[in-house]
C-alpha cells in the first residue's frame, strides 16, 4: 500500500512498554502510526523514528497530558495534522497506583479518573467526526479488574469500569459507522515499581489459568484484530489475560 494512502493510528501512551508494541504491530500491518506521550518524548522520538526508518513517512509523534482541561482536544487536532486523517484510536495511556479507601485525595482522583476515563471520553469526542467520516474504529484498553475489583486499587478500578462502560456507550453512539471495542489485559507488564513484590506475582501468575505471564504482545495482537479483522464485532471487551478472570 502507497505510504500516502495508509490509514493512520493514534495509540496514546504508545512511547513504551504496552502501547509501543501496539504501535509497532498496527504499522507493521501497514498503517501509518502517531504516537502519544505524556512526558517521555526520547522514547516517543526513538520509537517513532524506527517506524519512520522502516518506512518513510509513516510515524508521528504528538504529546499532552490527556486528563488536562481542553489537552484531548489539542492532542486530536494535532494529530489530524500529522496526516490529514485519522482512522483508528487506541486509547492506551493510563496511570496505575493503589488508592486504599480513606486515602484516596483530589490529586489521586484528576490523575487516576483523568488518565483512564476523562481523556478517553474526550479525545474520542473530538476525534468523532474524523472516524464517523473514515468508517473508524476506537480500541479502549480496559482492565479485568474493572469487573472483578482489585482490593487497595479502588480508585482505578472505579475508572477502568467506567471505561468498560464508556466503550459500550460509545459503541451505541457512534453506529453504525464507528465500532468501538475494548481489551482487558491480565498479567502483562509489571509496574515498575514496588507495588507487586516477587510473592504477589508469583501468586497472580498461580491463579491464571495458562499459568504464566502474557506480552505486550498479546494485547497488541487483540488491539489489531479488533482494529483491522472484525468488521462485525463491536460495543465488545476482550479479555486477553490467561484465562485469570474465568475464576477470580
Amino acid at each position: 500500500m502507497d505510504t500516502a494512502e495508509a490509514p493512520v493510528i493514534l495509540v496514546t501512551g504508545a512511547a513504551r512498554r504496552v502501547g509501543a508494541e501496539i504501535a509497532r504491530l498496527v504499522h507493521a500491518s501497514g498503517a501509518r502510526v502517531i504516537v502519544h506521550h505524556r512526558r517521555s518524548a526520547a522514547e516517543a522520538e526513538t520509537l517513532a523514528a524506527g517506524l519512520n526508518a522502516l518506512r518513510p513517512g509513516s510515524a508521528a509523534v504528538v504529546a499532552g497530558d490527556l486528563a488536562a482541561d481542553g489537552e484531548p482536544a489539542r492532542v486530536a487536532a494535532a494529530a489530524l495534522d500529522c496526516f490529514g486523517r485519522i482512522d483508528g484510536l487506541v486509547n492506551n495511556a493510563s496511570s496505575f497506583f493503589p488508592t486504599a479507601l480513606g486515602t484516596i485525595d483530589e490529586t489521586a482522583w484528576s490523575d487516576l479518573v483523568g488518565s483512564n476515563l476523562k481523556g478517553p471520553l474526550f479525545l474520542s469526542q473530538a476525534l468523532a467526526a474524523e472516524l464517523t467520516r473514515r468508517a473508524g474504529s476506537i480500541v479502549n484498553i480496559v482492565d479485568i479488574h474493572a469487573e472483578r475489583p482489585l482490593k487497595g486499587y479502588l480508585l482505578y478500578c472505579t475508572a477502568k469500569a467506567g471505561l468498560v462502560g464508556l466503550t459500550r456507550a460509545l459503541a451505541v453512539e457512534l453506529a453504525p459507522a464507528v465500532r468501538v471495542n475494548g481489551v482487558a489485559p491480565g498479567p502483562i507488564v509489571w509496574p515498575e515499581d514496588t507495588q507487586f513484590d516477587a510473592e504477589a506475582r508469583a501468586q497472580i501468575v498461580r491463579h491464571t489459568l495458562l499459568q504464566r505471564e502474557g506480552a505486550p504482545a498479546d494485547i497488541a495482537r487483540a488491539v489489531r484484530f479488533l482494529l483491522v479483522d472484525a468488521p462485525y464485532v463491536t460495543g465488545q471487551i476482550l479479555a486477553v489475560d490467561g484465562g485469570r478472570s474465568a475464576h477470580l
